[in-house]
């Protein structure tokens, strides 16, 4: 949830919008499509007049629309992965995520903490969800385990 003041033209934007990381958009449920919805609602933030951004985490900014095409560059080039990784075989949320680069200061994904793999994965099942959605890649369940390919 954000809180805009339109008067001093504030956004306290919590997680949503961040001046230097990006936010975790999890898939938790098989219903939801949580990076269309979150595309939405970026471009929902841009019809704002923002001075000031006053995000959760980190430092205050000034060019939140600066930021929120950056985050949109972003989601684009993580989809581009994602679906390079799918054209290679076959793969589950799990499977992806492994093979996905992701700025931590682990060597492997076998180093990754169980949060971490927790947190990663349920993001590049949001990618994985989005790409099925632009009809770019096909779901199949087998063993109550969903997989993607082309």
């Amino acid at each position: 949830m954000c809180l805009f003041e339109p008067e001093k033209k504030i956004l306290f934007s919590g997680d949503h919008i961040l001046g230097s990381i990006t936010p975790n958009i999890s898939l938790w449920s098989l219903d939801d499509n949580p990076l269309k919805d979150y595309f939405k609602s970026l471009e929902k933030i841009k019809l704002l007049n923002v001075s000031v951004v006053l995000p959760g985490h980190r430092h205050v900014f000034k060019d939140c629309n600066k930021r929120v095409n950056q985050l949109f560059a972003h989601h684009e080039n993580r989809l581009d992965e994602v679906l390079t990784i799918i054209k290679q075989g076959e793969k589950n949320p799990f499977e992806t995520a492994a093979n996905m680069s992701w700025a931590l200061s682990y060597n492997s994904w076998d180093l990754f903490p169980v949060m971490q793999k927790w947190f990663a994965t349920s993001e590049a099942f949001a990618h994985l969800k989005y790409l099925k959605y632009l009809k770019k890649i096909k779901q199949t369940t087998r063993n109550s385990t969903i997989f993607y390919h082309i």
